[in-house]
């Protein structure tokens, strides 16, 4: 389904301004299906003069007139009339009989969305129409009745440019509130004028065991929250309904979101709506998760300066052993215990379980260089490419196998003469391929070692990764390795 950006643009009549307006407008379309109990449907201008429709919301407390979403339809015929009046008027049009709608009586208001810059009066960019379902209407509760005089007020807030509001917060935290888990109206003075259950249940759970209508909500708040907490400096902006802002209040082990929206009548105040729901479940898995994320990291931390100490100790042995076998052997456990550090280092700096692979062979090749800078050898390493972001369980076996193929491609393919290591990696949505060409020496007679290297890598890039490497050069010729890993066994 084409996105509310694409549809705007592929008109081209409308500027960035007024498509990130309407994007404002779109993110609050719920919440005004959810007050007026009707599909909510915002319309802009086409080149050829007609209107389409670039976002459609649904009530979630009644029944939805359409089954399925309008999004990119044109304007059906019997609300061509109503729309573009409003949108050439800017003013609000309601439709003077019900509008039947595949044998449903439904009630039609279409709404000028203008938008404001500074003081000047806005323009018309768009059309918002509210679609009401006669046929489910009922004897009309005080909550509903609440509900409704919200939205007329939002609605002649959009076509005054008032609503929506540039200041607001742009991205939803998680957990917002809702219309339907509790609301509350305030009048100028931010004496609550009518408080939904679902909200005084709220504030019930908060330690608040009277009424809330009738009562300062700032008041109300202020003796709910001990002294000793420490709040959000915006809670009581919110709490008095001045400015269109977010934030949470906590008592008794409970934490509310609220989320307020101020009223105005061409640019006076007159109330506001606040929106609260009680989040204490999703803030505490949001502390666990914070929890076991800075657990993690610790972890990845303290394995990593273990496994330093046990590199530090191979060096240390390696620098008093007489036998060159034995030193080198301990020198190349030195190299891949390190190598492995690399990758918890990495992982112990951010939250994700997932590493930027381009970051750790930075400091792989660094790991070689020491190897480069033994006598007689001079090599230089050339990377092409990008490895992107693998999980943590990929990239350290694909780390230490990489370690061993360029420190053999130094250490073999270059001893003793100058030359170059080149590195390439080239990833698709399926592969990763990574090559390993050198300008040395080349594979004795042709074939590969069985040594403990290679056995390490075979074991590394086959069992562990799924993936497949091969040796390819001849004697004198240079050596080139290649490997590729299946990417559809990744998911980052």
């Amino acid at each position: 389904m084409s996105t509310l950006s694409d549809l705007v643009h592929a008109q081209g009549l409308l500027t960035d301004a007024d498509v990130e307006w309407l994007h404002r407008l779109a993110g609050d379309g719920q919440l005004l299906a959810d007050l007026a109990s009707a599909d909510m449907v915002i319309w802009i201008k086409t080149a050829d003069g007609s209107f389409v429709a670039v976002t459609h919301s649904r009530p979630s407390g009644a029944a939805t007139l359409f089954y399925r979403d309008l999004v990119g339809e044109k304007v059906r015929p019997q609300w061509r009339t109503q729309v573009q009046s409003a949108f050439e008027s800017g003013a609000i049009v309601d439709s003077s009989s019900p509008d039947w709608f595949e044998e449903t009586p439904t009630r039609v208001r279409a709404v000028p969305v203008r938008r404001r810059e500074g003081k000047d009066e806005g323009e018309i960019i768009g059309v918002l129409t509210r679609h009401t379902n006669l046929g489910e209407v009922r004897m009309p509760s005080r909550q509903q009745i609440s509900f409704d005089e919200c939205a007329n007020d939002l609605f002649h807030m959009i076509a005054s440019g008032e609503f929506p509001d540039l200041a607001a917060p742009t991205a939803p935290r998680r957990g917002a509130p809702r219309a339907s888990d509790g609301l509350i109206r305030l009048d100028v003075d931010g004496i609550t004028t009518f408080a939904s259950p679902n909200a005084l249940s709220a504030f019930n759970r908060m330690g608040f065991d009277d009424e809330l209508e009738g009562e300062s909500l700032a008041e109300v708040t202020t003796r709910l929250v001990p002294p000793s907490r420490q709040v959000d400096e915006s809670l009581p902006v919110v709490v008095t309904g001045r400015a269109p802002w977010r934030t949470d209040m906590e008592a008794r082990g409970v934490t509310v979101s609220l989320r307020a929206i101020p009223l105005k009548d061409h640019g006076t105040r007159i109330g506001a709506i606040v929106l609260c729901r009680d989040v204490s479940e999703l803030r505490h898995q949001e502390q666990e998760l914070i929890t076991k994320d800075a657990t993690i990291r610790e972890i990845h931390h303290r394995v990593k300066n273990n496994l330093q100490t046990v590199a530090s100790l191979l060096r240390i042995q390696a620098r008093r052993t007489h036998s060159d076998e034995a030193r080198e052997a301990l020198t190349q456990a030195m190299r891949r215990v390190e190598s492995i550090a690399v990758v918890h280092d990495t992982l112990a700096s951010g939250l994700a379980q997932t590493v930027d692979f381009d970051e750790v062979f930075d400091r792989v090749l660094k790991l070689v260089a020491e190897v480069a800078a033994a006598p007689n050898t001079r090599a230089r390493t050339q990377l092409e490419g990008r490895f992107g972001v693998l999980p943590s369980e990929y990239a350290t076996p694909l780390a230490l196998a990489l370690t061993e193929v360029v420190t053999n491609a130094v250490e073999h393919g270059l001893a003793g003469q100058e030359g170059t290591v080149h590195i390439e990696a080239t990833r698709t949505s399926e592969l990763l391929r990574v090559t390993v060409a050198d300008s040395g020496h080349g594979l004795p007679e042709g074939r590969v070692g069985q040594g403990l290297g290679t056995q390490i890598v075979r074991t590394l890039i086959q069992g562990e990764l799924s993936g497949s490497i091969e040796w390819k050069g001849a004697e004198g010729k240079g050596t080139e390795v290649v490997i590729e890993i299946p990417m559809r066994w990744i998911s980052v």
